[in-house]
């Protein structure tokens, strides 16, 4: 898997409280090394990154020092790591569905269905009500709401073009969203291990009630290697659901000649899994591509991390979050529960 080469940015970041003063102030002066200038910080953000391709790294540590960084000495290749995110997950994506069997997924989905389409539509109806009750603006509510419902940052870069809503409302949910899903990431094993959740039962539960697809494979790896499968695969299946939402959204918001978005790399991860499946031959080089895999999943937790800074924090405001921490509240307590009864 090839990870992005990091060239110094073509301007500065801009420049956090604590750049301005103390020992921050030193990160960010520039050094001549073999003719390069490179900061402190540059330095201290090639060493993170280098310590997330080690084995002892696991996607919340990894989380965890992408967000230090963020609010420290900010991340010095912020350009670089966001376009190379996505790119980065997919990959990851990809690489895991040569670990998985194509019958056990089917099986698992086919569990998952009846609580993915109810967990949507719910999401989508109580969001639109609870917006409209803290008086949220109607392209945040409904962005918040398919971001929850569906899969984080990924269902808002494909539904905010077709509602065509301003770069400020993409930036409060995708914000809302990406805060919630560091905090799922810590919160959910722990609470899977004191309620004794089954594999099977905690793979579901992250797959239902955390946003992002880099969280939900983050929070399932942590808990075990059948969770982990188990919430791939659900998750995937429910990233599906852009497509329909997204259309929905068109029609709702009257919105004529938009382009939809569709996740084709959910198309790759299904070839992976088959091959791994049906083709003997390619078994063998299915554990290596899957630890590639999970290094890329926790590098790009890392990546996240990092983008969260201080002021991209401080633009979403009060409301927001208080729907998106609604919103998540209802989905995650209604799905453990019926999981917890029925599965």
């Amino acid at each position: 898997m090839a990870h992005p080469t990091l060239l110094p940015p073509t301007a500065p970041a801009p420049a956090s409280p604590a750049d301005t003063t103390g020992i921050f102030r030193h990160f960010h002066t520039p050094h001549l090394v073999l003719g390069h200038p490179i900061t402190g910080r540059q330095v201290v953000f090639g060493l993170l990154l280098v310590f997330c391709l080690t084995p002892w790294a696991s996607p919340p540590v990894a989380l965890a020092l992408g967000l230090l960084l963020a609010q420290t000495l900010g991340n010095p290749f912020a350009r670089q790591t966001k376009m190379a995110t996505a790119k980065l997950l997919q990959y990851s994506v990809v690489g895991l569905g040569f670990g998985m069997n194509a019958h056990a997924a089917v099986q698992a989905g086919r569990e998952g269905i009846l609580f993915t389409v109810a967990s949507i539509f719910g999401t989508l109806v109580l969001g639109y009500f609870a917006g409209r009750w803290l008086g949220l603006g109607r392209h945040v509510t409904h962005l918040i709401s398919c971001g929850t419902a569906i899969c984080g940052g990924s269902a808002i870069a494909a539904v905010g073009p077709v509602i065509k809503a301003k770069d400020e409302e993409m930036s409060v949910a995708l914000g809302t969203v990406f805060v919630l899903n560091a905090i799922a990431l810590f919160a959910f094993p722990p609470i899977g291990h004191a309620l004794a959740m089954t594999q099977q039962q905690f793979g579901l539960w992250c797959a239902i009630a955390i946003h992002d697809t880099s969280s939900v494979v983050g929070a399932a790896k942590v808990y075990g290697d059948q969770a982990l499968q188990v919430a791939t695969t659900i998750k995937l299946a429910r990233a599906l659901w852009i497509i329909p939402v997204s259309i929905g959204t068109a029609l709702l918001f009257k919105q004529k000649g938009v382009k939809i978005k569709v996740p084709y790399f959910i198309f790759g991860f299904i070839v992976a899994m088959l091959l791994n499946t049906y083709v003997p031959a390619l078994q063998p080089l299915g554990p290596i591509a899957v630890k590639l895999a999970k290094i890329g999943l926790t590098v790009t937790l890392f990546f996240i991390g990092a983008g969260l800074s201080a002021a991209t924090l401080r633009t979403v405001g009060a409301k927001p979050y208080l729907l998106g921490v609604l919103l998540w509240g209802v989905i995650s307590g209604v799905s453990l529960y019926v999981i917890l009864h029925t599965i």
